[in-house]
């Protein structure tokens, strides 16, 4: 299938102070695939981040070392990184739950990792069998050992908008534990809408409190779910904030194996559209970056959810 060639949209940069560039953090390969009931071959996926890095993008979040039991699409992790052929100038972090996936990453010579916190109690509980207090004392050692061997150390929190089980989420609650990762030692947060309930007040009220609370606008990153359509309204709020960096999927694959109402996330090829039209430079072959997306949905057999790659694709 090819991809039609309709040039890019009008540039008509806005005010609001935008920042000049936007990194985006690729999150398909990993939180994009983690939901697929059936398990796409490793090969596919070598591939897949192959075709995404040749698109430009230079940050792959490629895999998981969570135990294979509650992410059995994920189970291949040491052998998809064996087989990663690595590009200069990418990243290629992985999720780490805990020590155990630490030690895997040492083994799997990975550079950077990504811890995974939650901002209420019910989700620490299910995706971490923890409480928000007790999700720390987990880790600390891990992100500590993990910066002592040089590694980068990112932080994501999720449910910070609003929790399936708790409702809304506190700014506050948000806030404090978000501080406590950053304080750990973790260069960057994300910010998670995990069920895709944000609107676009609810993410500058919350980016308002983080700096308000003394942390900077560019420690901050987002990462929205397109639930109620409203993904790319909160990235651009977001943006407006100055956020420069933003989470997303190619093809707009994923959802959260431990929040059934979580569904996909911010497509990177509407976040790409939305940028070019904005004149913010991000680096990422449109075309190529449909094409990618269109090769994986038919190895997924379905199409994309993203409305860019269904414009595209013809």
């Amino acid at each position: 299938m090819g991809v039609r060639d309709i040039g890019l949209p009008e540039r008509v940069p806005s005010g609001g102070g935008l920042p000049r560039r936007v990194s985006i953090w690729e999150v398909g390969p990993r939180d994009g695939l983690q939901n697929e009931k059936a398990i796409v071959d490793v090969g596919v996926k070598l591939e897949f981040l192959d075709r995404l890095a040749e698109a430009g993008l230079t940050t792959l979040e490629a895999t998981s070392f969570v135990h294979p039991k509650w992410v059995p699409q994920l189970a291949d992790a040491e052998r998809l990184l064996e087989g990663l052929v690595r590009r200069d100038g990418v990243r290629y972090p992985v999720l780490v739950p805990n020590e155990r996936g630490l030690e895997r990453a040492f083994a799997a010579g990975v550079g950077d990792i990504a811890v995974f916190g939650s901002a209420t109690e019910t989700f620490a509980k299910r995706n971490l069998n923890s409480t928000v207090d007790g999700q720390f004392s987990m880790f600390e050692p891990t992100i500590g050992r993990a910066l002592a061997e040089g590694l980068r150390v990112r932080g994501y929190l999720s449910m910070c908008f609003g929790d399936p089980w708790e409702g809304p989420v506190a700014v506050e609650q948000v806030v404090r534990a978000g501080k406590r990762l950053l304080d750990l030692g973790c260069f960057q947060l994300s910010l998670g809408d995990t069920i895709g309930v944000a609107t676009a007040g609810q993410v500058e009220r919350l980016l308002n409190a983080f700096t308000e609370a003394g942390v900077g606008i560019d420690k901050l990153a987002v990462h929205f779910h397109d639930t109620y359509g409203q993904a790319l309204a909160n990235t651009l709020a977001a943006l407006h904030r100055g956020v420069s960096t933003v989470d997303s999927s190619a093809g707009g694959l994923g959802g959260c194996p431990y929040a059934e109402s979580a569904t996909g996330n911010l497509a990177t090829e509407d976040l790409v559209w939305l940028l070019d039209g904005l004149g913010v430079e991000h680096g990422v072959d449109l075309g190529s970056l449909v094409r990618t997306s269109v090769w994986m949905a038919e190895r997924l057999g379905r199409p994309s959810p993203s409305n860019v790659v269904k414009a595209l694709a013809g």
